[in-house]
């Protein structure tokens, strides 16, 4: 399966580069990420805790950062397992300056096995691009954060209120 998308942050491109490779931040970000450690350079073990429809479970893994070009690209591998199955995936994420901001723009293949795998194609699909947009929208209030604050919480009820008032603000102008 592939996804691909692009996201826009109201921050520099060094910044947002940073916060796409420091774990502290993924982890708050990644919907139902309860563990990310670093383990080597440019390596991580991972627990998540997620599901498409009715099959839910915790899943563990590892993450690896390739080809990394600070900045400006970088390249993401990931393998798990759990009760609902296995993934494994690759993605490329590459940054481009846009005025103050930065485009954020992914593209990715992933395949499932296991019980998961059964729920269909359209399903999973949906699922990636909810979880991928709950992501960007929890980094796009870590962007809002000033050095030194501390983080914002985040969780699903936070995320889905942040998405929503994001999504009047786009569809009825910036006064919502």
């Amino acid at each position: 399966m592939k996804i691909e998308g692009t996201h826009h942050l109201n921050a520099p491109r060094d910044r947002v580069y940073q916060w796409l490779i420091d774990s502290q931040v993924l982890q708050r970000c990644i919907p139902g990420c309860e563990r990310l450690e670093k383990t080597a350079e440019n390596t991580y073990t991972t627990t998540i805790r997620t599901g498409v429809g009715a099959i839910k479970g915790v899943f563990t893994g590892t993450v690896r950062l390739e080809d990394m070009r600070p900045s400006e690209h970088y390249r993401i591998v990931v393998e798990g397992k759990g009760a609902p199955g296995f993934l494994k995936g690759a993605g490329n994420l590459d940054l481009e300056q846009e005025g103050e901001g930065t485009l954020i723009k992914y593209t990715g293949d992933l395949q499932l096995g296991g019980t998961i795998a059964g729920v269909g194609q359209r399903m999973i699909q949906g699922t990636a691009k909810m979880m991928a947009s709950q992501f960007f929208t929890a980094l796009r209030a870590e962007a809002k954060t000033v050095t030194g604050e501390p983080p914002p919480k985040h969780g699903f009820f936070r995320t889905a209120l942040r998405w929503f008032s994001g999504w009047l603000r786009r569809r009825f102008g910036s006064a919502a």
